[in-house]
């Protein structure tokens, strides 16, 4: 079976009175729209992955992910999709939850690991797959060169030029690919990424690794909100804000981080007047089923 779909990906421009007041045009890539499940980077992430499995005649993917992780539903979602079998690894203790039942109705497989054990993914790799020619790994989130390579097309993509491009990252891979794509096609964009993690400087060398060569790029680390998967009354206040007002759906694990980034450093005038900002929706929105109870 062929690994592709058509890419449908559109960039729309954002209003917000703030903008005007600040002289900025802010635009969204909405690679949510991409596919109903497999969407934003996820596609992007695993695609060269499915055409390297399928060329190495491997027929099972094996990957790694959280109990809510979008990765994993992803996954489960291109298997089913291309004809692989799946299994995820989950870490910590046996839970059922609506991500873990879509990955399960996709016909994945789960093994729920201990935090420990899970550290060492390629130990738990070989332990329950050594004997199984046809089981293909995949890192945690896809990351991986091919990954990068994937990320790195949707530059291609782009109709007009812009002066930043605002990207929230989790481990690295999807910044790298979108600041190779801007050096391939020697753009002078800013990139900017928005660490979701505590002391996200550390993502500079998991960026730096799949760069293609060396690139100046800006982290901004202040908006962790207090670490992966936390979030504060303020920032689900403005993610209600901001999909009310926009129609756009978002989900505060990554792009509303992301986002309240962008405003804040628009208030705070970061950016010159007359600039042209585009921000990559990068899916994940399935990652509402596990805050369902931060917005009531």
């Amino acid at each position: 079976m062929n690994i592709d779909f058509e890419i449908f990906s559109p960039v729309h421009q954002i209003q917000d009175k703030l903008f005007d007041e600040h002289g900025l045009k802010v635009f969204i890539k909405r690679d949510d729209m991409i596919h109903p499940i497999i969407s934003g980077n996820k596609w992007r992430k695993l695609k060269y992955l499915l055409k390297q499995a399928q060329t190495e005649n491997k027929t099972h993917l094996v990957t790694f992910g959280g109990a809510y992780s979008n990765h994993l539903l992803a996954t489960a979602a291109s298997a089913a999709k291309f004809g692989f079998k799946s299994t995820g690894f989950v870490r910590g203790e046996e839970v059922n939850n609506d991500t873990l039942f879509l990955c399960r109705l996709h016909g994945m497989n789960l093994i729920f690991t201990d935090r420990e054990s899970y550290r060492d993914k390629s130990a738990l790799f070989s332990k329950h797959f050594s004997d199984y020619p046809d089981a293909f790994f995949i890192d945690e989130g896809g990351a991986s060169p091919l990954a990068a390579k994937g990320c790195s097309e949707l530059i291609n993509e782009l109709t007009d030029r812009y002066d930043h491009i605002f990207c929230a990252c989790g481990t690295g891979t999807t910044a790298a690919g979108i600041i190779n794509g801007i050096a391939q096609h020697q753009f002078k964009t800013q990139f900017h990424g928005v660490p979701v993690l505590k002391k996200g400087e550390f993502l500079r060398n998991d960026i730096d690794h799949f760069l293609t060569e060396p690139a100046e790029y800006q982290l901004h680390t202040e908006y962790h909100f207090g670490g992966y998967g936390k979030v504060t009354d303020e920032l689900i206040e403005f993610v209600k804000q901001f999909v009310a007002s926009t129609g756009i759906l978002i989900e505060p694990i990554y792009m509303g981080k992301m986002l309240y980034a962008l405003y804040d450093l628009i208030e705070k005038k970061h950016f010159a007047t007359g600039s042209r900002i585009l921000v990559i929706h990068t899916g994940g929105i399935w990652g509402l089923l596990g805050m369902k109870g931060k917005f009531i």
